[in-house]
């Protein structure tokens, strides 16, 4: 395991974390794979999403390490796998790790928990023929994102949501927020109208990496944003009582949380990445979120529709430069010692128990 703690992982933008992830693969006998993004940011640079694999190829076990699902969460998501593979001795015996560096490069390039067509990947994986319906995001949709942005507005927009938090409770209203929508492109958590690149990377990496024949796997996606600031959640999607489920709270713990039992800080969500390994994997390994808080939940609300309102509204607002564009970094991405510790900390316990859990008898 990471012998410390290294705060030099953490980077100060989405090239800044790419350019030390390779540098850390590089001392690394491992298999490097890219995936190029059709679209450039920042002076014309390319956007990617890195793939690593770190041990022998004919392995029963992997490890799977994802980061920047939500493109600007990736800041913590990239620093846990570059101290890993800075500090981590080379996987042994059976067990391989495979990183996914930066799934949504567009996202994290731009300082958006989205892609390029305002699609939250973490609700983009539906079967499109049948795409689900949320009419608690209908009835909220014009207040979530307005037609003109003013203080006036936004006393009413709050007064309109906290009357369907009384009307329906907290959870509930969680739940018509961000659980996922399929009918408003412009609006927050839209899931898409098709599968989207990331989501084809996915499924290729699972295809040309043979994940779907391997004896155990284990996937660990790093999460920032919600819950008590810098408390790393295990968050399970898998439905309870499950042999998924039963294996990730047999590897990793207690501390494991549950939506759909209403243990954990998430609510119950559409189109997960969760759902496409619970697919490919079935009862041979477990999928975990690990979510790092950060600050209170009404301030990530608040701070996702105005980002959301004024990237589609205010072009200029989609300069990295533009305090818009900062407020969303410092909340998911709380540039602070005592979080970065956390985080590190916290990931290699994570990961550590994930690889013992491959190394057992399970």
């Amino acid at each position: 395991m990471p012998s410390h703690y290294d705060l030099e992982s953490f980077s100060t933008d989405y090239f800044d974390a790419r350019d030390k992830f390779l540098s850390a693969c590089s001392s690394q006998p491992g298999h490097l794979r890219r995936f190029q993004h059709s679209l450039l940011a920042g002076d014309n640079q390319p956007l990617s999403t890195e793939v690593f694999w770190l041990g022998e190829k004919q392995v029963s076990k992997v490890l799977v390490i994802i980061s920047a699902t939500h493109g600007v969460e990736g800041f913590c998501g990239s620093a846990a796998q570059i101290n890993w593979l800075r500090h981590a001795p080379m996987p042994t015996g059976d067990t391989a790790v495979l990183f996914v560096h930066a799934l949504n490069p567009f996202g994290f390039a731009h300082l958006r928990r989205v892609n390029e067509d305002n699609v939250d990947l973490n609700r983009n994986f539906i079967d499109f023929s049948d795409s689900p319906v949320n009419l608690g995001y209908r009835e909220l949709a014009d207040v979530l994102l307005p037609e003109h942005w003013s203080d006036a507005n936004e006393k009413s927009a709050m007064q309109t949501i906290n009357d369907y938090r009384k009307l329906y409770g907290q959870r509930k209203t969680e739940e018509a927020v961000s659980s996922g929508q399929y009918e408003y492109p412009q609006g927050l958590f839209y899931g898409g109208a098709t599968s989207t690149w990331s989501r084809q990377v996915v499924e290729t990496v699972m295809r040309e990496f043979d994940l779907v024949n391997r004896q155990r796997v284990a996937v660990v996606d790093i999460h920032s944003g919600l819950g008590p600031y810098g408390y790393g959640e295990v968050i399970s999607d898998h439905p309870p009582g499950s042999k998924a489920a039963t294996l990730a709270k047999r590897w990793f713990g207690d501390s494991v949380t549950e939506p759909a039992l209403g243990t954990s800080t998430s609510v119950p969500k559409l189109g997960l990445l969760d759902y496409a390994w619970h697919k490919a994997l079935g009862d041979r390994g477990c999928y975990i979120t690990l979510e790092f808080g950060t600050y209170s939940l009404d301030t990530l609300f608040q701070v996702l529709r105005k980002e959301n309102y004024f990237w589609h509204r205010d072009p200029e607002t989609r300069q990295l430069s533009h305090p818009i564009r900062q407020q969303i970094r410092d909340y998911f991405y709380p540039d602070k010692k005592d979080w970065q510790e956390m985080v590190l900390f916290r990931s290699e316990q994570v990961l550590t128990q994930a690889l013992d859990g491959l190394a057992g008898n399970d």
